[in-house]
């Protein structure tokens, strides 16, 4: 989650009460945990959006009880186009351990998934070093050969990030990154399932590939998300615009999306379409299972587990969507409400 309503997390002006008006601004769409996402920038954003943010979860018990940790998604990523999707070139950048142990000091610790390419020299001893430190390493935006990879994973990466997307816009049968990751049963993909960034039939093939219990949800929205339809040009990375159909594209080249502007919720009913998966097995796909990869907390109806639930309707016409009538997180009703 990398903004909402027009705030951005790499905002040099973040505050944490902007971080608080941005995750309790997803309570509406069903999410009671979510991972702030800050992406590839300056060395000095970065700490900035980092600090706020931990900040934020130690001084505000709404925040605190709402995220379980920081997604880092770069700025070790390709810097080549296409893999490296809407991230600014000038800082991508190999690789770093004392800057990520810096970054991570900004983050008081709180840095719990960190998303990089392993196609630099020296990329499986940093992997193992930040997985030594207990956070989670994902491969993604990345343009790595097979023996990269095949590294990658050796060392402890465990995640792939949206995958299929991120990636050049043609690339060889085989073999290829996409292929290669595919096939390790070690890795576990996040797959954006909004309708746009992923066809239905690579959707269906990547989870019979993987199967259900290895595979999640991810929403990857931006600051653009609950924005109006329109052009935003002050950005993080740039003009971007919001379509009618919920793409977030970049201006003028409608043909590169610049994020996502769905929430999670939606993937739902999408996965079941797309991957003929039943309800149960879409909602932990986007639940319980992202959940445990990073040891988070998932509200269960057994004794002891966290009061977090969503009560939704699934309707079916014109074509099925998922309506969120309430949210509770940690037991108190925090959207919608619900029938006594």
């Amino acid at each position: 989650m990398n903004g909402y309503g027009g705030q951005e997390l790499n905002d040099p002006a973040l505050t944490p009460d902007g971080v608080e008006r941005l995750v309790l601004g997803l309570d509406p769409f069903g999410v009671t945990q979510s991972c702030p996402t800050a992406t590839t920038h300056g060395f000095e954003t970065l700490k900035h959006s980092l600090a706020t943010v931990a900040l934020a979860i130690d001084s505000i018990p709404s925040v605190a009880q709402r995220v379980p940790g920081i997604h880092l998604e770069g700025p070790y990523i390709s810097p080549q186009d296409g893999p490296r999707g809407a991230h600014p070139l000038e800082h991508v950048r190999p690789p770093d351990w004392p800057e990520f142990q810096r970054l991570q000091e900004a983050a008081r610790g709180k840095i719990r998934i960190l998303t990089m390419s392993p196609e630099y020299e020296g990329s499986p001893e940093f992997i193992t070093r930040v997985v030594r430190s207990g956070v989670l390493v994902a491969i993604g935006h990345t343009a790595a050969n097979s023996d990269q990879i095949a590294a990658a994973i050796d060392a402890g990466a465990r995640m792939s990030t949206h995958l299929g997307n991120g990636a050049h816009g043609q690339i060889r049968r085989h073999p290829n990154y996409i292929w290669d990751q595919l096939a390790d049963d070690r890795l576990t993909p996040s797959l954006i399932v909004d309708g746009h960034h992923l066809p239905p039939a690579v959707v269906k093939c990547f989870v019979r590939a993987k199967g259900t219990e290895h595979c999640v949800v991810v929403s990857d929205i931006t600051g653009m998300a609950g924005m109006s339809p329109g052009r935003y040009d002050e950005t993080s990375i740039g003009p971007v615009e919001v379509l009618e159909d919920g793409r977030l594209v970049v201006a003028g080249q409608r043909q590169y999306l610049a994020g996502a502007a769905l929430p999670i919720h939606v993937a739902i009913p999408n996965l079941m379409s797309f991957a003929g998966l039943n309800l149960a097995t879409a909602v932990r796909m986007a639940t319980s299972q992202p959940a445990a990869l990073i040891d988070a907390r998932c509200g269960g109806f057994s004794v002891g587990s966290t009061a977090d639930f969503v009560l939704f309707e699934l309707t079916d016409a014109p074509r099925a969507q998922l309506e969120i009538r309430a949210t509770l997180n940690s037991g108190e009703l925090v959207y919608g409400r619900v029938a006594t």
